[in-house]
């Protein structure tokens, strides 16, 4: 099966003073098309490091890094720009949506960024919005949603453009257990779909759900039996 994401020898440090302390070292991952991957690490790991640049929104000092066969460190801004509204669906722990749209406004929002008729861009919304349990919720404003349906709405808005992978931060962080246990769930039935989906995590209960954990720790990546081995 092909690799949606492939990353070879990536370095990434930052300047304190004049000197530089490493991030990430060399980092070689690969996720392949329809997994379900954990990325688990305490804070100060590297791992929203490492989401950045696989969410294209951060470079690195080395390594190469393939997205959906797409060779990123060799691609333009303008070009990245383009890559990150059609290729990944972000999803935030704190859901990101605009307060002054309502539900339908905020998830057809990638759409219309792409030059989309509203009207077109609604209808090509309704099967997602469907799926995910939105139909009666589409004129409420996210001040009039639970947080389990706001990231719900979440979900829907990076769902509808069919990116090549849902990319997801803390997805559960601001839910009471009951709805992250809902959201965890609904990644597993997007999964079972056919959804590529990357989850970053510090919790591992959280990280479970997934089909497959790495972890990272002081900016090295293991997988979940090598670290547990160790």
């Amino acid at each position: 099966m092909e690799n949606v994401i492939e990353m070879k020898d990536v370095c990434k440090g930052y300047m304190l003073g004049e000197e530089k302390v490493p991030i990430l070292k060399n980092i070689d991952f690969k996720v392949k098309k329809g997994e379900f991957v954990a990325i688990l690490g305490p804070s100060g790991s590297g791992k929203t490091t490492l989401m950045n640049i696989i969410g294209c929104m951060d470079e690195w000092d080395s390594g190469e890094y393939y997205l959906n066969g797409r060779p990123i460190h060799e691609t333009e801004e303008k070009i990245l720009n383009e890559v990150r509204n059609r290729e990944i669906g972000f999803i935030f722990q704190n859901y990101q949506l605009i307060p002054t749209y309502n539900v339908l406004q905020n998830i057809i929002m990638p759409l219309l960024t792409r030059g989309i008729d509203h009207k077109e861009a609604a209808q090509m919304s309704m099967e997602t919005i469907e799926l995910l349990g939105l139909s009666h919720r589409l004129g409420h404003k996210p001040s009039e949603l639970s947080g389990g349906q706001k990231q719900r709405v979440s979900i829907a808005r990076a769902l509808v453009s069919q990116p090549a992978i849902l990319l997801a931060d803390e997805p559960t962080g601001a839910l009471d257990s009951t709805s992250g246990k809902e959201v965890l769930k609904l990644f597993q039935k997007l999964n079972d779909m056919g959804n590529t989906i990357v989850m970053i995590t510090h919790d591992l209960n959280v990280a479970k759900s997934a089909k497959r954990v790495v972890r990272i720790v002081d900016g090295i990546l293991s997988e979940e039996n090598e670290a547990l081995e160790a």
